[in-house]
């Protein structure tokens, strides 16, 4: 692979690293000759954040969920072993079935990059690498008995065969974004806090097989830039990103030009440098230093303390700074590659208001976000490496990926038994009158919590873990982040439209199934039936496209309400509140919906009022079990 200019020298340090898929590739490919049915490799990420499982079965993924849904504990960096024992009970099989384990990344390598960084910015840092070491030469050199213990734990350990293999990171994270594509061939773009070494990565994908080009090493890194921004800034490193991606259009990027003079050095081929004398995260426990509150002539703002507008004014700075990096990393890679379409993951790649300027750029003609870009979705792509790359097996593009519907579902007669267990007072309707009843509700202003299906694998509810509300109503935005979601009242909310209605009310000319894409509000469609709840402060939202074929339940809900109101869409947020994970069963949807102010609660063909409720729930403090995000 050609390295850009000079990125793998780390202070004094130099490091030289080949990049290997990381697969015994004869031993693949003897499990796949002697197999008969289709091959099933279980795909693992963990031990970071976000921990997840997947199996992907003769090439495609069957089941993915996220530990977090069960554990209740947002971005859970856990073994996932719920998360297994689900899909191999779901699937009706057990380890013994499975042909093969593939975790997301190399923890060797990764103990190599903390102790050559630490090396490099010697004695930069000394006190926290005697502190941190030992902890790391156990979780890191001897993860690979830690993660053969915790199967051999699993229903059929101790009959399984014993194969795991170590993908790399960021094959990991261009795995799940090329292998599910529609596209035979296509340029990747991989950006990210960091992997092993990598921050960056271009690739090319072309038939089954994946080839990098060029990549970014560590520390020099545009994830790490905006997390250390995100925590100036005040919020959660890892999950206030969002928030500042959200809180930008509010503000002027009036540092924006200091940022890029002084933090990073952009580069004509498309490649970049930090300044690390701002930076502190390659031998610290913090982000940033004093340099930063000199630099950006205020302190780093606590968390809990006033929203000011020069926090405000960093984040519209940081956001436009990413923007024109992620634009110049995309036209290298379209020079790189010359190819016309382009696949995108890494956690970067969740930054939908960059996708969509990227979109709109014109550079390729069309762009495929994974949905679950970060380390949960790298899961999935190790599974589909080793199958397509390791075992040298042929692919067929578009067929490996149905939608983000793969985690857990639950029977009406499952629905039934729970609710009647918590005291809960329901309904079952059928679907004629259920629809009915919704959109009326809706239409009345009504807050509803929809439950229906599979579970959504990734970030984005997709319309079967969602709360649901009237986009028409300006004062909507507000009341969901207070009143339901518990959160900061500048959060945006995405529209959930009617994919054959989208083109009249945003600028978006292709399907939007994942929320993957802002895109511009049109100023005729404002004109007519106006939806503020789901118009950013800056003319923008984030769309989801919904259509019949990918879920025609949700489909049916939005023609109901647009058939009396003539609005073709509804406003669709997570189902739950500030710092908890996305609901899951239906015992985490009724303690959601009885502690907020929620009006309505559907699951299944289950239809609950509030008012029709029993007093004395135990749910009035929902909020307070999650800390704040």
């Amino acid at each position: 692979m050609i390295p850009w200019q000079g990125e793998r020298k780390i202070g004094k340090a130099h490091i030289g690293k080949r990049w290997s898929p990381g697969f015994p590739v004869k031993t693949l490919s003897s499990i796949s000759s002697s197999v008969t049915r289709p091959m099933r490799i279980l795909g693992i990420s963990a031990f970071f954040h976000d921990s997840a499982a997947v199996l992907l079965e003769g090439g495609v993924l069957r089941a993915a969920v996220q530990e977090e849904r069960f554990s209740r504990l947002k971005h859970d960096a856990t073994f996932p072993e719920q998360s297994i024992r689900w899909i191999l009970e779901t699937r009706k099989i057990d380890l013994a079935s499975v042909d093969c384990v593939v975790f997301y990344e190399k923890p060797f390598v990764r103990f190599e990059r903390l102790l050559y960084t630490y090396l490099g910015f010697a004695p930069s840092g000394l006190r926290s690498f005697c502190e941190s070491m030992p902890r790391w030469a156990r979780e890191k050199l001897f993860q690979r008995k830690r993660l053969l213990r915790a199967l051999r734990g699993l229903p059929g350990g101790e009959r399984w065969n014993g194969k795991l293999w170590f993908s790399e990171h960021h094959l990991s994270h261009a795995a799940s974004a090329f292998y599910p594509s529609p596209f035979e061939e296509a340029a990747i773009l991989t950006v990210d806090g960091v992997g092993e070494w990598t921050t960056t990565q271009i690739a090319v994908g072309e038939g089954a097989m994946i080839r990098p080009l060029k990549e970014m090493s560590f520390p020099h890194s545009l994830g790490l830039l905006y997390s250390a921004l995100t925590a100036f800034i005040g919020f959660k490193v890892n999950s206030g990103e969002y928030k500042v991606m959200g809180l930008a259009p509010y503000g002027e990027p009036r540092f924006a030009e200091r940022m890029e003079r002084e933090l990073i050095d952009l580069r004509a081929d498309g490649s970049f440098r930090l300044n690390m004398a701002y930076f502190r995260f390659a031998t610290d426990l913090k982000m940033t230093g004093s340099a930063m509150a000199t630099l950006l002539g205020t302190k780093p703002r606590h968390p809990e303390a006033p929203l000011d507008q020069v926090y405000i004014d960093i984040a519209a700075s940081l956001q436009q700074l990413t923007e024109k990096v992620m634009l110049g990393l995309a036209h290298a890679a379209a020079r790189e590659t010359g190819k016309r379409y382009l696949c995108l993951a890494g956690g970067v790649a969740l930054n939908c208001v960059a996708n969509g300027k990227l979109l709109r750029d014109g550079c390729f003609e069309d762009i495929w976000v994974q949905p679950a870009a970060g380390d949960a979705g790298a899961a999935a792509g190790a599974a589909w490496a080793a199958y397509h790359m390791g075992m040298g097996v042929s692919r067929v593009s578009g067929i490996a990926f149905h939608g983000t519907f793969l985690g857990p579902a639950f029977d009406d007669e499952v629905v039934v038994r729970t609710l009647a267990s918590l005291g809960a007072c329901f309904e079952e309707l059928d679907d004629e009158m259920l629809l009915t009843r919704c959109a009326e509700d809706l239409a009345a202003g009504k807050v509803l919590g929809w439950m229906q299906g599979a579970a959504e694998f990734g970030p984005r509810a997709l319309g079967n873990r969602s709360i649901l509300a009237d986009p028409r109503p300006s004062q909507a935005q507000r009341d969901l982040n207070l009143k339901i979601k518990f959160r900061e009242s500048f959060r945006p909310f995405a529209p959930a439209v009617l994919v054959e209605r989208a083109k009249r009310y945003f600028s978006l000319d292709r399907e939007s199934p994942y929320m993957a894409f802002v895109s511009p509000v049109l100023a005729e469609a404002q004109a007519g039936v106006a939806v503020p709840a789901v118009t950013h402060v800056d003319g923008s939202a984030r769309v989801q496209t919904v259509a019949k074929k990918d879920n025609p339940r949700f489909h049916a809900l939005l023609s109901r309400f647009e058939a009396l109101t003539g609005c073709p869409m509804l406003v669709n947020t997570s189902f739950n509140v500030r710092g908890e994970p996305m609901i899951l069963t239906p015992e985490h949807a009724y303690a959601c919906f009885m502690g907020t102010g929620m009006d309505r609660l559907v699951i299944g063909n289950c239809y609950l009022t509030k008012e029709g409720q029993r007093g004395g729930s135990p749910y009035e403090k929902h909020a307070s079990l999650f800390a704040a995000d």
